[in-house]
């Protein structure tokens, strides 16, 4: 079973890394932020996996934390575009 986990780890690093490209090229800036979301949602998966996978349980603490900062940098992108828009 561990070597599974590990495996679909490895995938959604993969996965991560062509969000990263998307985050660098983004056409527009929601296509960033999507990237970014993308990147923080794998993240967390991630490092779910790798808990469950090395028995590590501070993983879990570290994957809760990056879930509140994904939440808040979410709300803080759409508070400045929405500032943005006005004149």
């Amino acid at each position: 079973m561990p070597k599974f986990l590990l495996a679909m780890a490895l995938v959604l690093l993969l996965t991560m890394s062509a969000g990263l490209v998307r985050v660098i090229i983004g056409p527009t800036p929601p296509d960033r932020m999507m990237a970014a979301q993308l990147l923080g949602t794998s993240g967390i998966a991630t490092l779910l996996l790798l808990s469950r996978a090395l028995n590590v349980p501070a993983l879990l603490d570290v994957a809760l934390i990056f879930a509140l900062l994904a939440a808040v940098s979410v709300a803080a992108f759409t508070r400045r575009r929405a500032g943005a828009d006005q004149p």
